[in-house]
């Protein structure tokens, strides 16, 4: 009776622990050792490597160490089987992802059990919450596949996808990557973590089970080195990859001027903000789902806590109070809420963190945790914005904690960061919550929930957190694409520029000098050079040789004329109206100008009648390219919001010397973006006599500059900025890498495209493909109907 009533007084959980049995039955079955799985079969083992189970040490199962011959074996039968899968109607597809639904629900339980072995990760997450989810991922993409003709009518697959996923999630970020590509009709190869093979392995014999045809799907296990050769593999057409922000960096590099398709799903610091008004008691449980979910092994954890000054203190003590209940321990303990790190390598990383934090002032409250590769749940006090622990991703259970005293204070302190994957905010004010949302720079943003994921709802992130989109319509339009524009006439390198005088060029009229036009105002270069345009049936010219410093001051002015963006898309609409009135009211000016340009005066006219039209569709398009929203889950809205990606560089072909510009401008303005633009080299006069126009519409300074010179090398300089956010450019293959090498500073976004592939003067010049690169998606989760 004594320890019944000592129970009750306490209210601690004895152990109720998860059989591990069945889960090691499949393993031995297979005498713990596996090779790949290619083409419908396992191939027999070779070069093993062990993987341990990080709760105790202990080898789990020997795997096999990919090579480039594997690999290319795996693509060879990914490419074999895609003709025939993308043949097959969505329908068909789709019944095929209906029945590899039901067979993961059959095996959930076997799945999640050897997911706790494999990651460490305390059963009740996989259970409760990564299966639920993995199911729900390929239930709704199966209705994707159904519907695929509808949704994206004239939209193809890549081919062969090549998939990279990390050892926090394997068998959800397996599905988050396998669903959609299949529905997609591409068929590909993946490869997990080498810390946590075992379900994608155990995947492999389900899908096996339920039909899939073979090689749908392949997967080769191994390190590094084996995704280096995925990554490399010429068979390859679409990459994606989740994971570290630095092996993200060196992907983007690696696939510079491939044309292949790539998304990123990188590293984050997200915020989580608590405002005055807040339910305290939810915040804090918040905290729990948001920091110690997982370990913190969550990219998208919440591992900056921003309070309000008025109630840091009580926010405080609640939140060390429920740090004290916390369980750290087995994670086949169904009482367990922190299981084990990884690897003993992660979570001496951690460590080594901590400690750094704590000699730059930190304070530490810790709760307590059992000896091994286990670590406490941790809160870091008195840590300075610029501090280690504020800055960098631990990836553990360590979590920051700051006092704001204005929702100001409180934006800056969160946007203090290179990442921007994901935030959360608390407050009982939606006014004041929706604002701040607005403003938070994310990729998702949670209002009083924290973590919460569904297959309809996208996912991902901006800056160095990534770039494209995992869930719903939009991560189902990751893997499809249009028919690819194709050059019948590659564009060739640019010769430089020509700065010495030459041949005459003397006219009717008085000379003109022609700008540069930087923050609205029309400036000389800094080289002080000129160069010389032209030549042959083009009448010679002169033109302002822009620099790198000329790029600097485009893009900080760029970057100062914040207003364009937060003007009403209506507002926006009416100067892009204007602009076309006065490019229309110039026309006999601009269609001279063409024809001395070479341009026979019905050419010249098409040229310029379907840049004045160009401009009123995006004008129109201004207040009618939105969002969407979702009902995910119960209780829950998403609300998917087209925002401008920010300071855009914009990189012009050579031929259409005014169509060109227009049709890379208009769409990137239209949306609120600020753009830096890089004409045509070798006929830049149309782009810079465009200005006056600019000058007259109510355009304010700085929404747009123009910078001409060597353009290739404008364009590098613009993608290796730091502050630029995207980057497109239409021009050389040379061309194309250099910008996409460049571009992985910052991971901003590029697309890319040979310049004399695409059609400008036809409806492939324009679209609503241009008004979804000119964005970024954030998602907003609402509580609705609780």
């Amino acid at each position: 009776m004594n320890k019944v009533i000592a129970a009750l007084e306490s209210m601690d959980y004895g152990p109720s622990l998860e059989d591990p049995g069945p889960a090691l039955a499949w393993l031995q079955a297979s005498e713990a050792r596996f090779g790949h799985f290619i083409n419908g079969r396992f191939t027999p083992p070779r070069e093993t490597f062990a993987v341990l189970n990080p709760a105790t040490g202990a080898e789990l199962a020997q795997v096999s160490q990919g090579s480039a011959a594997d690999v290319d074996a795996a693509v060879r039968a990914a490419q074999s089987a895609q003709p025939k899968w993308a043949a097959l109607s969505g329908h068909e597809r789709a019944k095929h992802l209906y029945a590899l639904t039901r067979h993961l629900q059959q095996h959930a339980r076997l799945l999640a059990v050897l997911e706790v072995l494999d990651s460490g990760k305390p059963v009740r997450e996989a259970r409760d919450i990564d299966l639920p989810l993995v199911i729900r991922h390929f239930c709704h993409h199966a209705g994707q596949a159904e519907i695929l003709e509808d949704e994206f009518p004239g939209h193809l697959p890549y081919g062969v996808c090549g998939q990279i996923i990390p050892w926090n999630f394997p068998l959800l970020m397996l599905a988050w990557k396998v669903a959609p590509a299949l529905a997609a009709g591409n068929t590909l190869v993946l490869k997990p973590a080498e810390y946590t093979p075992l379900t994608a392995l155990a995947f492999a014999e389900i899908a096996r089970e339920a039909g899939l045809p073979k090689g749908v799907v392949n997967i080769v296990t191994g390190d590094g080195v084996t995704g280096a050769a995925l990554v490399a593999h010429p068979g390859v057409s679409r990459l994606a990859f989740t994971g570290s922000t630095g092996v993200g960096r060196q992907i983007r590099r690696d696939s510079a001027g491939t044309g292949k398709g790539l998304s990123l799903e990188l590293g984050g610091k997200s915020p989580f903000l608590v405002f005055a008004d807040a339910d305290l008691d939810a915040a804090v449980e918040g905290v729990v789902e948001s920091i110690w979910q997982n370990q913190g092994q969550v990219c998208c954890a919440g591992s900056r806590i921003l309070v309000a000054e008025a109630v840091a203190g009580r926010f405080t003590s609640l939140l060390k109070r429920r740090m004290a209940r916390l369980i750290t321990g087995n994670p086949l303990d169904k009482n367990t809420d922190i299981g084990a790190i990884i690897d003993p390598k992660q979570r001496a990383r951690i460590a080594d963190l901590v400690a750094l934090g704590v000699a730059e002032g930190a304070e530490l409250f810790q709760g307590a945790a059992p000896p091994g590769c286990f670590y406490p749940p941790t809160l870091a006090l008195g840590v300075e914005p610029a501090s280690t622990l504020a800055r960098e991703e631990v990836f553990g259970p360590v979590v920051t904690l700051t006092a704001f005293r204005t929702p100001e204070d409180a934006i800056a302190l969160a946007n203090n960061s290179r990442y921007g994957l994901a935030a959360s905010v608390w407050s009982e004010n939606v006014t004041l919550a929706m604002d701040i949302a607005a403003r938070l720079k994310a990729g998702v943003v949670w209002i009083n929930a924290a973590n919460l994921l569904d297959a309809a709802a996208p996912f991902g992130g901006i800056r160095e957190s990534g770039f494209g989109r995992e869930g719903g319509r939009d991560g189902m339009a990751e893997y499809l694409r249009l028919p690819p524009a194709r050059a019948s006439r590659a564009e060739a390198d640019l010769p430089p520029p020509v700065t010495r005088p030459g041949e005459a060029m003397a006219g009717p009229g008085i000379d003109r000098t022609l700008k540069l036009y930087i923050g609205g105002k029309q400036v000389r270069p800094d080289s002080g050079y000129s160069y010389r345009t032209g030549g042959g049936k083009i009448a010679p010219g002169l033109a302002p040789l822009g620099g790198r410093k000329d790029i600097r001051n485009a893009v900080e002015a760029a970057r100062a004329a914040k207003g364009w963006t937060a003007t009403s898309a209506h507002n926006r609409a009416q100067v892009l109206y204007y602009l076309g009135e006065n490019l229309s009211a110039r026309a006999a000016e601009f269609g001279a100008r063409l024809q001395s340009l070479g341009q026979k005066p019905a050419a010249a006219g098409a040229e310029l009648a379907t840049a004045i039209r160009r401009i009123f569709w995006y004008a129109a398009q201004a207040d009618k390219y939105d969002g969407r929203v979702q009902a995910c889950k119960a209780a829950h809205l998403t609300l998917t919001i087209a925002e401008a990606c920010g300071t855009m560089g914009l990189v012009c072909p050579e031929a259409f010397p005014l169509l060109g510009p227009v049709s890379l401008l208009l769409p990137a303005i239209a949306m609120g973006n600020r753009v830096v633009l890089i004409p045509s080299q070798s006929q830049p006069q149309l782009a810079l006599e465009l200005i006056q126009v600019l000058e007259t519409s109510d355009l304010p300074g700085g929404v747009v500059n123009i910078v001409s010179g060597p353009r290739d090398e404008l364009a590098r300089t613009l993608a290796a900025h730091e502050d630029l956010d995207a980057l497109w450019y239409f021009g050389s293959s040379a061309g194309a890498r250099a910008v996409e090498e460049a571009s992985a500073g910052n991971l901003k976004p590029v697309w890319s495209e040979p310049g004399g592939a695409r059609s400008w003067a036809t409806g492939a010049g324009q679209g609503r493909e241009f008004l979804a690169r000119a964005t970024q998606l954030k998602t907003i989760w609402l509580p609705y109907g609780a």
